[in-house]
């Protein structure tokens, strides 16, 4: 017998059918001998219809009254599985984050997990009850409510799965695994049976809608092993996501994610002297604002230029307080562009293979896809074009690396039994 951990979206739990289907999902891996964890999110649209509401009060909404708000949500739909799961004689309790213990930092809105007791977990385990906890949310060492962010979910399943050391966690969504792209772009793309921590956490980041990148991370950490799986079509396995040292990757490209939700940032005119960009960057970063990719110009006549992007919802914090310190970086004029989405490729097999990023910029190219910035890690090279252009762009960029069909990823041997 086994610990497994069982993490549900939003769609799966959106009406009673659907939580009645959960419940025998979750039944199932009771079954089967396992001790068994529920994570769900908040049903449906429910935390888009709690945010509108917030508009419809203010349109400055204080951040600590929006997680009380938002926190309420997950708090319905483990009620309901709970009452779902019991209805077939199965014992089940519910808990919210504050009951769990799952202890976070003193930030609303996106705060990070940095504790989870235990204690109630494995009393109620060992008693045979299942749990069905309360994704999204935590509490700070002094009793205050927070939430994860989006997706936080996934990160709350995946923390304590790492927490009870348990032998696997499964992601149940609305598709059958991960995609080299989204197939609603690309009908026939590859689904891999098997993808690696770092390049899931790549394409987590660079727009894959999948998994949150940090429930990623955190799988990696603790070396927990994540399934992706359907709520709808329970007997097929979807993907399975391990250590790269389990797999033999015989294509260098694994992935293709567009993210549409960036905006670029360019700064004129700043002095070409040491510690200027460290001004720049430290002041979004006191207001954690998180920057993606950066490219700073040949300076010409002492005054340089530095472009990057943030995520669509910090522009208005970001603009504020560039626009505050303007004077004290000494900058020119700041000007912003919209119309823009990070187009990346990834793959653990581009390492150590010469041509790749040649072949992604003649493919974008053919297209007449104009590159307007180009980051790269070990295993990504993003670049930024017009938003009109990410579809076609995604499109090209699968069929020149052979994402369309078959399988994308093979391991040593056999999958692993888990």
């Amino acid at each position: 017998m086994g610990i497994i951990v069982q993490k549900f979206g939003g769609t799966s739990v959106a009406d009673p059918q659907k939580i009645h289907n959960v419940a025998k999902a979750v039944i199932k891996e009771k079954n089967n001998g396992n001790d068994v964890v529920v994570v769900v999110s908040a049903m449906g649209h429910t935390t888009d219809y709690l945010i509108k509401l917030a508009k419809e009060i203010t349109n400055n909404p204080d951040s600590r009254e929006m997680d009380m708000l938002l926190s309420t949500g997950e708090q319905v739909s483990i009620a309901l599985l709970t009452m779902a799961i019991q209805s077939n004689g199965y014992k089940a309790v519910s808990m919210n984050g504050q009951q769990v213990g799952i202890i976070t930092e003193c930030i609303h809105s996106k705060a990070r997990i940095v504790d989870i007791k235990t204690d109630k977990l494995n009393k109620y385990l060992k008693e045979g009850k299942i749990i069905v906890v309360a994704g999204f949310q935590g509490v700070t060492p002094d009793g205050e409510i927070t939430t994860l962010g989006r997706g936080g979910s996934d990160t709350s399943a995946v923390a304590i799965a790492a927490a009870l050391k348990a032998d696997r966690c499964d992601i149940y969504t609305d598709v059958e695994g991960v995609y080299a792209t989204d197939p609603r772009i690309v009908p026939n793309v590859q689904k891999a049976d098997v993808i690696s921590y770092e390049e899931m956490l790549e394409l987590a980041r660079v727009g894959a809608n999948v998994l949150h990148p940090r429930s990623v991370e955190t799988a990696k950490q603790f070396n927990v092993p994540l399934r992706v799986r359907s709520s709808f079509k329970l007997d097929n396995l979807g993907t399975l996501i391990i250590g790269v040292d389990n797999m033999e990757i015989y294509k260098p490209v694994a992935g293709v994610a567009a993210d549409c939700s960036q905006v670029r940032i360019l700064i004129s005119s700043l002095p070409d002297i040491p510690g200027t960009a460290a001004k720049v960057f430290g002041a979004l970063a006191k207001h954690n604002i998180s920057v993606d990719m950066i490219i700073q110009s040949l300076a010409i006549d002492g005054k340089n230029s530095i472009a990057f992007t943030v995520d669509a919802q910090d522009l208005d914090d970001a603009l504020k307080i560039l626009d505050s310190e303007k004077d004290h970086i000494q900058s020119g004029n700041i000007l912003t562009d919209k119309d823009i989405a990070k187009v990346s490729i990834v793959g653990a097999g581009m390492v150590d293979r010469p041509g790749i990023a040649a072949d992604m910029f003649k493919a974008l190219a053919e297209k007449n896809i104009n590159i307007k910035m180009i980051s790269t890690s070990e295993i990504k090279i993003s670049c930024l074009v017009e938003k009109q252009n990410a579809n076609d762009a995604i499109k090209v960029l699968c069929k020149e690396f052979g994402l369309e069909s078959k399988e994308i990823a093979v391991v040593k041997g056999d999958l692993p039994n888990i």
